[in-house]
């Protein structure tokens, strides 16, 4: 079968690799679409903390049911999605409800072979019924899972403003779940004006500022200098992020969203004056992937206007790069696998 491997930093290419059985208890998929987000462009840019190549990227997935373990309630045909983090289900972590950060988690096209590829064999635990939802939808649900769990996580009550920091994919999905949990605000900045030229325009999001040196004078301006109730930052980059808590407001959160390889540092007073509650947010529960499925069937995701970009999977290695430096207009770029 062919499928997209990451061999080493900026070397990129579609290989044969032997096409899965199905393994005990697992679901064999004929894989359909593929999303491209910021983890595949880290790997490929060698920026990825937790990542060993040779590595078969893709965990934000589509595909349809080829063969299910006897009593499966999967159908041959179904179209699914899958749940990428597959956790080892003893660890604390595991024990307490947060398989999401299992100790000793295996994310699929990251710590594990994933899913950009024909085939592929997963356990049954992980597969989501995506019946009612187009292929390209369901490529989607991973990514906007992270922004849904991000904002369930930060307590977000109806009324509270919000200002999301970049306006890539996990921003913009952080942005729609803020939205449907009834923020009376939400501000959106990024370094790339385009980007909110776009969340305008296609998405809805009227009030955007461009993160420029002036940053902090441009929130203070908008709230008469109160800042906002939450933060989430969602860029990965650890200037934007050591620089995020001073737009809490006093009794406010600080979403971190992205991840990157630095030390988070920050001024401790300003910490505790604004009594601050700061929270990690990784990856997304069975309960976030449920709220952006029926948030996708309800019509309250865009997702034609989130879809921005299509290719194949042989076309891959060459676009790739191309999309990397076509960063301002690119929001969801797609690999068709057929």
């Amino acid at each position: 079968m062919k499928a997209l491997v990451c061999v080493r930093p900026q070397d990129i290419r579609v290989e044969e690799r032997p096409r899965p059985e199905r393994g005990p208890g697992h679901v064999l998929l004929r894989m359909r679409r593929a999303g491209i987000c910021g983890t595949d462009y880290h790997i490929y840019a060698g920026k990825h903390p937790f990542l060993e190549y040779p590595r078969l990227i893709g965990h934000e997935l589509a595909g349809e049911v080829v063969e299910a373990p006897e009593g499966s309630a999967l159908t041959p045909g179904q179209v699914v999605t899958i749940n990428p983090y597959l956790a080892c289900g003893t660890c604390r972590a595991c024990r307490r409800g947060k398989p999401n950060c299992c100790a000793r988690i295996s994310v699929l096209g990251v710590h594990a072979d994933g899913g950009m590829c024909e085939w592929l064999s997963v356990p049954e635990s992980a597969v989501i019924d995506a019946t009612g939802l187009s292929l390209d939808q369901a490529a989607m649900v991973e990514f906007l899972a992270i922004g849904a769990h991000a904002v369930r996580r930060s307590g977000l009550s109806a009324g509270d403003e919000a200002v999301v920091i970049g306006a890539g994919p996990i921003g913009i999905a952080v942005a729609l779940f803020a939205r449907i949990a009834g923020a009376g605000r939400i501000v959106l900045a990024d370094t790339r004006a385009p980007r909110l030229a776009y969340a305008r325009d296609h998405l809805g999001f009227d009030e955007g500022v461009v993160a420029d040196d002036r940053l902090g004078e441009t929130l203070a301006a908008m709230t008469g200098a109160e800042m906002f109730d939450h933060v989430f930052d969602a860029t990965g980059n650890i200037h934007a992020m050591r620089a995020g808590l001073n737009w809490v407001a006093h009794g406010g959160s600080y979403t971190l969203v992205g991840v990157c390889k630095d030390d988070l540092v920050f001024a401790d007073p300003e910490f505790h004056k604004r009594e601050t509650t700061m929270i990690a947010s990784r990856n997304a529960l069975s309960v976030d992937f449920d709220h952006v499925i029926a948030s996708i069937r309800s019509g309250a995701i865009p997702t034609d206007a989130i879809r921005t970009h299509g290719l194949t999977l042989d076309d891959a290695p060459r676009r790739l790069p191309e999309l990397i430096a076509e960063a301002d207009s690119v929001l969801k770029a797609i690999v068709t696998i057929a």
